[in-house]
């Protein structure tokens, strides 16, 4: 048998450990990867140092990360779409709930891939810039797409008249998800509103939102009423520990009623770096739920139905097979969808992941870090 290695979580809030792990077969409907490069991305740190709370399901040893790119070694009996020797990025499941991480997850050297969330590699593209999208693009396409969320038409479907497009909200455009939202909303014929800071301000627009307001002025919330002057809100996605709050200010304003949230109102990133959870921990999830149950009840009142997305659930539904199958090999291809952020290269080979989960939770700014292999 191929030999395999793995960054391992062996234990919970352990540092990762590189070591010998089964190779995968592959499923009847996955592909197994021989992984070029990972991306890193806030929830790696998070079930790291907040996972026996926070994905209480996840059991040790695990194998984390969601975002691969690679080339195809071996093809489950029901595949189609791909062959040994193919470029491919897609999105690893391993640590969902039902899954197994050993098997599907991103940061080892061969990795297994539903063959219905991955996609081919542009040429042109390279490895460490495919990596950067899979979550991004997939939570992003959740938020904008799903039934439960904003439910919009996909980028392909009958394109609606010049009146009648509406406005999408992005708030937090220079994230991750916020760029890939961004950019699909705009390629499906929507117009976008956005916020960044000043000196991201002009890739957001550069993206294909319209206006871009500064998130930390004053008047933000006014400003973006402004941009919208009068038209059609038909939803808003919420990225950043501030963002839903105003969002439901502004959808309160001018008459949208769906909210998308992408992100918690509190950060875990100084309760991931504790040396112990309890009783830490209290005082921060309890500032989490007072936080969100005060958020839905004010959109409640306003009339305007909230969610929570969950960047990997369209695994189970008609969004992945369209996301990855069409809109993502159609704008890669024709240059309407872009892979961002760009990648920030940290290192090279499994014992440089964990360094790269560390640089990840110090902060970056519209940027993605990335360690190849």
């Amino acid at each position: 048998m191929s030999q395999n290695s793995a960054a391992v979580l062996r234990s919970a809030r352990s540092a990762l450990v590189v070591g010998p792990v089964p190779m995968p077969e592959p499923a009847p409907d996955e592909v197994v990867v021989r992984v070029r490069a990972v991306a890193v991305n806030p929830v790696d740190w998070i079930v790291q140092g907040t996972g026996s709370v926070t994905y209480r399901w996840l059991r040790s040893p695990a194998v984390l990360g969601s975002d691969v790119a690679g080339e195809v070694v071996s093809v489950g009996t029901g595949v189609t779409r791909f062959g040994v020797g193919d470029r491919v990025f897609g999105l690893a499941t391993g640590t969902d709930r039902g899954r197994d991480p050993m098997h599907e997850g991103a940061f080892q050297e061969h990795t297994a891939l539903l063959e219905r969330l991955t996609a081919p590699i542009p040429s042109g593209v390279s490895d460490a810039e495919a990596a950067v999208l899979p979550l991004g693009a997939s939570t992003a396409a959740c938020a904008l797409f799903q039934p439960g969320h904003l439910g919009l038409a996909m980028p392909g479907d009958e394109q609606r008249g010049e009146g009648d497009r509406g406005v999408v909200i992005v708030w937090g455009g220079s994230t991750s998800v916020g760029m890939n939202a961004v950019q699909l909303a705009r390629a499906a014929g929507y117009d976008v509103v956005s916020t960044a800071s000043p000196r991201n301000a002009e890739l957001v627009r550069s993206l294909g939102a319209e206006v871009v307001v500064d998130h930390n002025a004053p008047g933000a919330v006014d400003d973006l009423v402004a941009g919208i002057d009068g038209r059609r809100v038909v939803g808003a996605v919420a990225l950043g520990k501030t963002s839903a709050a105003a969002c439901i200010d502004v959808l309160r304003r001018t008459g949208g009623t769906v909210l998308a949230m992408a992100s918690t109102p509190v950060t875990l990133d100084g309760l991931a770096g504790r040396r112990r959870l309890f009783p830490a921990m209290l005082p921060v999830f309890g500032r989490i739920g007072i936080t969100m149950a005060g958020l839905t009840l004010r959109a409640r009142r306003a009339g305007i139905r909230t969610a929570f997305v969950w960047g990997s659930s369209l695994r189970d539904d008609a969004i992945g097979p369209r996301l990855w199958g069409e809109v993502l090999p159609a704008g890669l291809a024709d240059g309407s969808l872009r892979a961002v952020p760009a990648p920030l290269v940290v290192g090279s080979g499994l014992a440089a992941v964990q360094s790269g989960l560390d640089r990840q939770r110090a902060g970056v700014s519209a940027r993605k870090v990335v360690v190849t292999l």
